[in-house]
């Protein structure tokens, strides 16, 4: 087989705001693979067909001598995140030709995943596939943003029947899963979100007991309305999060998930009432979900369960699907801006 194009989107400048597409995101077509000859090093190689988009993203869009919890992008490199693709190579034992893969993937229509790469790769097994999930899904509410509600809301948010939770970013990829769990167990929920028709979903769809649009709305006056919140799950910081300061309960967990409002600020929002933190003896957390992964008992519960519950309906999704890898840099950027509704996702192939 002759080599065959790769293109990909690359990390090409460090941005000091919002990133720019063509300048900071750049989709190249000048690239290629030949599937016959390219060494797969022990691993495998990959077809992508939908990649992830995700708001911490934007941190790893810095110079690489700025320490953080995960690694910087390369520039001149394709971005990477997580991803669902189909094998057309294998050097490992682990893996054969035409299974489906999740993992973490790269920005770019073929992938070689050496060896050591294809640890944290997992197949996607018959069974999984039966139920009928789309592959965007696996990337999205039954993978790591759906692994960060979980986590987040459970073991952090320790939930009990009859507390009142405030999730911001609601209708997002983690936020609107956050709120269904919620009111599985019991909870009053109260969701905010950047447009009316997202706020209209919530109400109903999703059964919120109330939303509104944090640009429109007085949210300590929506708060207000409701008793003292015992969780907050943050997606997005600044101002929300000094409302929900004020709106807590005594003992209120905080669950920190996000700031995606302080993610292109050259200074920061600083928050003006934190000594509640002190007389209200709240709880701030903040958590990274890949803690988890290496924990396989959280792995086995939340593939157990979330999965099902979306084939059921139980947990209803909304996807915002971007078709073609050349559109990636304006979702990515979107994103932060607020453009997208529901879970953002690029469809890079069709599954051939």
């Amino acid at each position: 087989m002759a080599p065959i194009r790769n293109a990909a989107v690359i990390f090409a400048e460090v941005p000091s705001g919002y990133p720019e597409a063509g300048k900071h995101l750049k989709y190249v077509q000048d690239r290629t693979i030949d599937i016959d000859t390219v060494d797969p090093q022990g691993g495998i190689v990959t077809k992508n067909l939908v990649i992830s988009i995700d708001p911490y993203m934007r941190g790893r869009m810095r110079d690489a001598n700025q320490k953080s919890y995960t690694p910087a992008f390369k520039l001149n490199e394709p971005l990477v995140n997580f991803f669902v693709g189909k094998v057309v190579k294998s050097d490992n034992s682990r893996f054969t030709v035409g299974q489906y893969v999740y993992g973490m993937g790269s920005y770019e229509e073929y992938s070689v995943h050496p060896k050591a790469a294809t640890d944290t790769i997992r197949v996607l097994s018959e069974a999984e596939l039966k139920i009928g999930i789309p592959l965007t899904t696996w990337v999205g509410a039954a993978g790591m943003p759906g692994q960060t509600a979980y986590h987040g809301f459970y073991d952090i948010g320790e939930p009990k029947k009859g507390d009142t939770i405030f999730v911001t970013g609601a209708s997002g990829a983690v936020g609107q899963i956050v709120g269904q769990l919620a009111k599985r167990e019991g909870l009053i929920v109260i969701g905010s979100a950047g447009s009316d028709d997202k706020v209209k979903w919530l109400k109903e769809e999703l059964n919120f007991d109330h939303a509104f649009n944090y640009k429109t709305a007085d949210v300590k006056a929506e708060l207000a309305k409701f008793n003292p919140l015992n969780i907050y799950f943050d997606n997005v910081g600044g101002d929300q999060l000094e409302a929900a300061l004020d709106a807590a309960a005594d003992h209120a967990r905080f669950v920190e998930c996000g700031m995606i409002s302080q993610y292109n600020e050259r200074d920061a929002h600083g928050i003006r009432n934190l000594f509640l933190v002190v007389g209200k003896r709240l709880k701030l957390q903040g958590f990274i979900v890949s803690d988890k992964f290496s924990d396989p008992n959280f792995f086995k519960d939340f593939y157990s369960k979330l999965p099902k519950w979306i084939v059921g309906g139980e947990i209803k999704i909304k996807e915002d699907v971007t078709k073609g890898l050349e559109k990636a840099p304006e979702a990515i950027i979107g994103i932060f801006r607020g453009n997208n509704f529901g879970k953002a996702v690029i469809q890079i192939a069709d599954d051939v």
